[in-house]
């Protein structure tokens, strides 16, 4: 039995090669893996002393042979090839174990030139997986050393590998010569200056046992690209199976704790926030999100960016909620939490990162594409447009409004006091009437409190721009004291004036969180 090894991903494969040798194997190789497989005191046939043929073009050229490729080509169930390859003094090759060139890599750093990018385009490598992945039915391929077990595995106890496997391995190696091609297909585009061909790459992670609806079926897939953030990576501790709007409730979520670092607490129903705040600790973050919105919270979904403390748990604990997202849970917490059984709990990394992440929306027959909108201008004194000046707890209160609002579906109106959320109103038609759902629901929240909303001074965040004054002169019924929008209106003035009328204190961002 002979094996070709050549690889550029060369974890564990000296143990590798190693095992085969021991069972009798005899082991091609070429150039660098070879040195190592030497190094290790293992016997190693050069390809060119097979090929009769010397590597030449710096490399280019030392796999692509007949008697390489007729080696791994030809049938064994056909009388006719064995014998083609016998008269031409060809031997079989059983075993294929090659990765390829870090194309990938190679392009991912700063400073790289075409020439080199050009250089890390492997040839002979794919054609090598193609052929032996073609007749997979006699010959075994392994691209990735997580394959290295199983297969020394078979080989140790049936003498070879087995024929799902051997199929299995063929699938494997053909997503990875697809995934390299892509890469270098998006690469030489780019520098031809062709019209981007569209590539996705993700793996399924899990079936689900339906969509938004029963009658649906739904899949969930994992980016290529480990990114914080995610449930696709995040790690579930307790709890049923996450649902397809389970998946899309928490991702919502944790876009919004996303925009914090200050202890942070959120309650969301249906993609919305339904309360939210921050604290001088998680306890805090929790009470103040969840007497937001008492109701609402029922069947939702919580996320924190703090660890889940037992203090946290207790008060979750009696209310039934989804799912509880958070960077880690204290033993005892996790304890408690797990006592309830249908609650999911799920531990999600939440590591800050500035890295560029894609959104992508699907329409009939075509897809969006957008930089995702992680980024949030801080409110600041400046963006003032008013007579009346923002105070020092106006602005923290504005800003944190404007980090909320962005995450509410359009048309989005905001109303916060203290790190808190009071009123949201989302998605509606036309901006006033989310204006009034919004200054509604603070009004009744306060009212619960025994407190007059005419006294409290509230903050009010606005996605876009309002196209009239009646959002202000709303604003100002219900005793509004500062308002952040992005500006922009023909009719801005309108409402400038109608705030310094009112006494109130009017903000412009310059940019606008639409979320449709």
């Amino acid at each position: 039995m002979r094996a070709l090894i050549s690889v550029s991903d060369k974890r564990g494969v000296v143990e590798f090669a190693k095992e085969l040798v021991s069972l009798g194997w005899e082991i091609l190789s070429t150039s660098g893996t070879m040195k190592m497989l030497r190094e290790a005191g293992l016997p190693v046939t050069s390809v060119s002393d097979v090929t009769g043929f010397p590597e030449i073009c710096d490399g280019r050229v030392k796999t692509l042979h007949p008697k390489i490729h007729g080696g791994l080509l030809a049938r064994r169930d056909i009388p006719d090839h064995m014998k083609q390859i016998a008269d031409n003094g060809i031997e079989k090759i059983d075993l294929v174990c090659v990765n390829l060139y870090p194309f990938r890599e190679t392009i991912a750093k700063p400073d790289v030139t075409m020439e080199d990018a050009v250089e890390h385009i492997d040839i002979g490598g794919p054609s090598m997986v193609r052929s032996a992945a073609k007749n997979w039915e006699s010959v075994t391929i392994v691209v990735n050393p997580e394959d290295y077990a199983t297969v020394l595995e078979e080989i140790k106890t049936l003498g070879d590998t087995t024929r799902e496997t051997r199929l299995q391995l063929s699938a494997k190696a053909y997503t990875h010569t697809a995934e390299y091609d892509m890469a270098i297909s998006t690469y030489m585009r780019a520098q031809a200056g062709l019209p981007e061909i569209l590539f996705l790459e993700f793996d399924e992670k899990q079936s689900l046992r339906y969509g938004e609806n029963p009658h649906q079926a739904a899949k969930f897939y994992r980016s290529k690209d480990t990114v914080p953030y995610s449930l696709a990576t995040a790690e579930q501790l307790g709890g049923k199976e996450l649902s397809y709007n389970n998946i899309q409730d928490a991702n919502a979520a944790l876009c919004i704790v996303r925009e914090f670092t200050e202890p942070f607490a959120v309650g969301l129903k249906h993609m919305n926030p339904c309360g939210s705040a921050i604290g001088k600790d998680v306890v805090e973050a929790w009470q103040k999100a969840y007497e937001g919105d008492k109701t609402s919270i029922f069947g939702g979904i919580v996320a924190f960016n703090r660890e889940v403390n037992l203090e946290v748990a207790k008060l979750l604990k009696p209310i039934f909620l989804e799912i509880v997202m958070a960077p880690s849970f204290a033993p005892d917490a996790l304890e408690l939490l797990q006592t309830k059984k249908n609650l999911r709990l799920l531990k999600v990394d939440m590591t800050p990162s500035d890295k560029v992440q894609k959104q992508y929306v699907t329409v009939n027959g075509g897809l969006l594409v957008q930089n995702m909108d992680k980024d949030t201008k801080p409110v600041t004194a400046e963006m003032c447009v008013t007579e009346a000046k923002p105070t020092d707890s106006q602005l923290v209160d504005l800003s944190f409004g404007w980090r909320i609002v962005k995450h509410v579906k359009s048309n989005a109106i905001v109303v916060v006091k203290d790190g808190m959320t009071y009123g949201i109103g989302a998605g509606q038609m036309n901006r006033i009437g989310s204006a009034e759902i919004a200054l509604k629901q603070a009004k009744a929240t306060l009212a619960e409190e025994g407190k007059n909303i005419l006294e409290e001074g509230l903050v009010l965040a606005s996605d876009g721009f309002f196209p009239f004054d009646d959002c202000v002169t709303l604003a100002a019924e219900y005793g509004v004291k500062a308002i952040v929008q992005p500006g922009g209106s023909i009719r801005d003035a309108d409402s400038i004036a109608k705030a310094n009328e009112a006494g109130i204190t009017m903000l412009f961002t310059g940019e606008r969180h639409f979320k449709h």
